[in-house]
């Protein structure tokens, strides 16, 4: 009797089956495929770096990683800059959006190119001259007679004359080489004394490499060179013509830099899956120096107070680096800031 049901059973499951598998019934016929869901489309955008990749950029790479790009319906490649120049290539359109600085952004506008800051990445300048130790450059005016590696900007020998007279220094008893993209240790070893850096990236190297430096922080030097450096931008035509896209880009970027503050070490390893050539040990402590610094003592991360840039274009306007002085109002804004 238990064999006969078994049997029973057996083939009464076999039939069930068997009309499971057909698609309308019809012996042999296989189920026709459900449509695949249905995918948004992205739209590409692209953001162009100052430099090569490093720490000041981590947010983006962070909320790339994450999806937040994704989530916002943008698909976004990060590319080094190109001949060109970063802000005058996002002035134009040929890129969305840039990193950049608050002094090639009060310049640009000065020359009536049309870009705008749209977030701080670091709220305070965290660059400065550094030299080593032995050199004994401890205050400004100390840096005469020697010697000065730089990139032949304008702006940056204003910027050292400024802080040298203030000190009682004779700015014309230093020698200025121009260096261009020589690295600093090296130029350091064999051309020059003293350099301009950012610490969280050359001085936190320099620590690994176990050089003692002197460093001079410029906004200890001269409060209006506590600027924003870097900063975001886009274009002033994107803006009027597309600000939805903006207040995505931003959103998604903020949640990358808050990441970053939050969990340092988890976004350099992100930041090294995606840029692996990089120094891993160098990533690692460089992050951990800028993490608390995004921010700082900023109501939200990427906030740009007016005063800030006032009274930085004063400075320069004051300096000559400017052929006028801006409506700083047209400079930057906040508005697409999440709340």
């Amino acid at each position: 009797m238990f064999r006969r049901i078994s049997i029973v059973t057996l083939l009464i499951a076999l039939l069930l089956a068997a009309g499971c598998s057909s698609g309308s019934g019809s012996p042999g016929k296989q189920k026709e495929q459900s449509p695949a869901p249905d995918i948004r489309e992205l739209q590409p955008v692209t953001v162009m770096l100052d430099w090569v990749p490093n720490t000041n950029h981590t947010g983006l790479y962070v909320a790339r990683d994450k999806g937040w790009y994704s989530d916002e319906g943008l698909q976004v490649d990060i590319v080094e800059p190109t001949e060109g120049g970063t802000t005058q290539l996002v002035a134009t359109g040929k890129a969305q959006f840039g990193v950049s600085y608050q002094e090639d952004v009060t310049q640009a506008r000065a020359s009536d190119v049309p870009v705008e800051s749209i977030a701080a990445v670091i709220q305070h300048n965290t660059s400065g001259f550094a030299s080593p130790k032995d050199k004994g450059i401890t205050r400004p005016c100390q840096m005469e007679n020697k010697r000065y590696g730089g990139w032949g900007s304008p702006s940056e020998e204003a910027v050292l004359k400024a802080v040298v007279e203030n000190d009682g220094g004779d700015f014309s008893k230093i020698q200025i080489l121009n260096i261009g993209s020589t690295d600093f240790f090296t130029a350091i070893e064999r051309d020059v004394d003293f350099a301009w850096i950012y610490y969280g990236w050359t001085g936190i190297e320099a620590e690994q490499r176990g050089l003692e430096l002197n460093f001079l922080e410029l906004r200890n030097l001269e409060p209006a060179l506590d600027y924003y450096t870097p900063v975001l931008i886009t274009g002033e035509q994107l803006i009027k013509d597309n600000p939805e896209l903006v207040k995505k880009f931003v959103r998604a970027t903020s949640k990358g830099y808050e990441y970053a503050i939050k969990q340092p070490d988890e976004a350099a390893r992100i930041m090294l899956k995606n840029v692996p050539e990089l120094n891993e040990q160098l990533v690692l402590a460089s992050q951990w120096y800028l993490s608390p610094r995004y921010q700082d003592d900023a109501a939200r991360w990427g906030e740009q107070n007016p005063q800030v840039w006032e009274r930085y274009a004063g400075w320069m306007y004051q300096h000559k680096l400017l052929p006028k002085m801006i409506d700083t109002q047209n400079a930057f804004t906040n508005e697409f800031l999440p709340e």
